[in-house]
């Protein structure tokens, strides 16, 4: 890999590389004790001297679950969600060939928090729909190589049907990588085994996540240490399948034990993609060897969109110089899969004071969907060729009852019911709704309206959909592609409220798709009461039976240009309530630092909300989580206040709440 590649790694891998000072780290503050982090390991042996303030060096040999603390802050507990294609927005996408894969890095290797943190600047990814696999990047010499992905990833992605991976980076020796790592990782037990191979599976299926990527880029190794990697990944890949897990390999090392970027698939490295589910082809890439590449894919009885051609993007995003024909050509049959290699660069990108929500998503959606800002209408001038003009989307928006509010899962104020409860930022992936598909599809006659994200407001959560512009004709916004069973009972409930102008609403569910790709639903329209107040309004499909395959609004101004909101959308029948959860407790505690953990009641939970009950009855907001367990920090008695007392409540898939269950603090 070329050095620029490295930037997030190298200021830890060159600390790595100084000598380490005599004494030890300096001890972390108690709220660092308490506060949970993402996890990572050293295969065994750990690196000479100490780690530097706020590191923990780990060896992954020696873990086992019942000896890990945080592993519930850590375990995801969203199953990963079965996805469909419905009929593409347009033409160029294809169903079935090039796939997308994403190395992103979400935060530092060390100090990175299990569940969420109080700013709203993160890369809260949200175009799942083109994604095939994530891969949590990260992994440093000096803090560890060996990464598992934080639950609010995890529970974000598989909600959206996206199978996660964590990272096993072996480091280039420039960087701190040493071989002994390598040689630890493929070490062999006494029965000829590959004990680390099991200790990534046992990983993988205690957190919650999918499998791993595997990049070995330390060289200096021989044959007989290429030969023991085979022989580690054949394992791992055969241990994880039975858990239902994924490997990818990263065409770095070869099978003579040497590092070699090979940039194509090859008698170098084939032997490693066919001890893996698929192969990450290195940037040294040509159109030529990805033809090859795909053809002895092919030979091999593989798919070729089981490689994925790597595209950094980590310093100019869209802007990047790439040959997109040699792997996603318009005018025949794709190629190969692509690999996106640091897309965070839709946040990194901007200037450190104006990483706002609003700022972040344009970027993003810029990236995912192209500079039309529309999959219906792909500028064909524009020479970045976003995922949305070649790959068709998916969405895991299957069952009833289904509910969205919209949420991001990070924002700039928390909302519930339309009122603020927490005027402090917060990001928190795991909140993260089912988001619709194809952001935004929008059908008229007239001039087009911007659509986006909006957090200045919101039904519940930290963002709402805003349509804003002059309607000069009937327009119609796409919102969610599904397959949901209607009945005689099945309702629609739209929450929303019109901030400008005045507009005619009706909810848009075509019961079929459209004739072909760019065609627009067939669309059959109910009428909408609509306001300038926050309202539900509940819509029953009368006549109406078979399946949902897409649920859309049409607007219709019927005075002066428009800001149109919508805060919340679920399709039901009856109305459920989760059982609330038992056993609230605070496992530990530091002045106004707080572990708590509790039981989830039966029924359908979504997530859990905490609030914090202040002495005149106010509820304040101070965390969400899908998982039994959350730490809260920071927390000061108000004047006057013996004990602090927090409510925990849980919630269900239509955002209806249990009663809710209390434990209090003592000052």
């Amino acid at each position: 890999m070329k050095p620029t590649r490295r930037t997030v790694l190298i200021a830890a891998a060159t600390a790595a590389m100084l000598p380490s000072p005599p004494a030890v780290a300096a001890p972390r503050p108690k709220a660092a004790a308490l506060q949970p982090y993402a996890s990572y390991w050293y295969p065994a042996s750990l690196p000479s001297g100490a780690p530097g303030t706020g590191i923990t060096w780990r060896s992954l040999k020696s873990w086992r679950p019942a000896d890990d603390p945080d592993l519930v802050f850590n375990a995801a507990t969203v199953p990963l969600a079965p996805r469909f294609t419905p009929t593409p927005p347009n033409p160029t996408a294809r169903a079935g060939q090039a796939r997308i894969q994403s190395l992103v890095s979400f935060g530092p290797t060390a100090g990175n928090p299990s569940q969420g943190a109080p700013t709203a600047d993160y890369y809260a990814l949200t175009h799942w729909a083109y994604i095939d696999e994530l891969v949590f990047w990260g992994g440093s010499s000096g803090e560890g190589l060996i990464l598992a992905p934080n639950a609010p990833i995890v529970d974000a992605a598989h909600r959206h049907g996206v199978p996660v991976l964590g990272n096993v980076f072996l480091p280039p020796v420039a960087y701190g990588g040493q071989l002994q790592w390598t040689r630890d990782l493929v070490q062999k037990d006494a029965a000829g085994r590959y004990p680390l191979a099991e200790r990534l599976v046992a990983v993988a299926d205690a957190y919650g996540f999918d499998g791993w990527f595997v990049n070995a880029e330390t060289s200096g190794g021989n044959t007989a240490l290429g030969t023991a990697m085979l022989g580690f990944m054949r394992e791992l890949k055969t241990l994880a399948k039975a858990k239902g897990q994924r490997v990818t390999w990263y065409d770095s090392m070869t099978v003579n034990g040497s590092v070699s970027w090979q940039g194509a698939l090859n008698s170098q490295n084939e032997a490693f993609f066919q001890a893996a589910d698929d192969m990450f082809v290195d940037f040294r890439w040509t159109a030529a060897k990805l033809t090859s590449s795909g053809q002895r894919a092919g030979q091999l009885g593989r798919s070729r969109y089981e490689l994925w051609a790597g595209v950094d993007v980590e310093s100019n995003g869209w802007n990047s110089s790439v040959n997109w024909d040699a792997m996603v050509p318009r005018d025949k049959a794709h190629v190969v899969s692509v690999g996106f290699y640091r897309p965070e660069w839709t946040r990194n990108h901007l200037p450190a004071d104006g990483r706002g929500p609003e700022a972040f998503h344009a970027a993003d959606d810029r990236f995912w969907t192209g500079r039309s800002l529309d999959p219906s209408r792909p500028d064909g001038t524009d020479g970045w060729r976003a995922p949305a003009v070649s790959v068709a989307d998916r969405s895991t928006v299957t069952e009833v009852p289904f509910a969205s509010v919209f949420n991001t899962g990070h924002g700039l104020r928390w909302y519930e019911d339309g009122e603020v409860t927490s005027d402090k930022p917060w990001n928190h992936l795991g909140l993260q709704d089912r988001l619709p598909s194809r952001r935004w599809v929008v059908h008229t006659d007239g001039q087009r309206p911007a659509v986006t994200f909006d957090f200045e407001d919101a039904w519940r959560g930290g963002s709402s959909v805003l349509v804003d512009g002059e309607l000069d004709e009937p327009t119609v916004v796409d919102v969610y592609a599904s397959r949901l069973p209607i009945t005689a009972d099945t309702v629609v409930e739209l929450t929303h409220r019109s901030d400008a102008g005045s507009v005619k609403v009706e909810l848009a569910v075509a019961t079929a798709e459209p004739g072909s790709p760019g065609a627009p639903p067939p669309y059959t329209y109910f009428p909408v009461d609509s306001g300038s107040t926050w309202q539900t309004s509940t819509v029953r499909l009368t006549g109406m039976t078979g399946t949902a395959h897409a649920i859309g609004v049409r607007l219709t101004a019927t005075g002066g240009a428009v800001k149109w909101r919508l805060g919340g959308i679920a399709v039901r029948e009856a109305v459920t309530t989760p059982a609330a959860p038992t056993g609230f407790r605070i496992t530990a505690a530091s002045g106004g630092d707080l572990r708590l953990a509790w039981n989830p009641g039966s029924g359908d939970v979504r997530h859990h909300t905490l609030h914090r009950v202040l002495p005149d009855g106010t509820r304040r907001f101070l965390g969400g989580t899908c998982q039994p367990a959350y730490f809260v920090a920071g927390l000061q008695p108000e004047p006057g206040e013996q004990a602090a007392r927090l409510e925990l409540r849980a919630v269900g898939e239509l955002y209806t709440s249990s009663a809710p269950v209390t434990v209090t603090h003592t000052w």
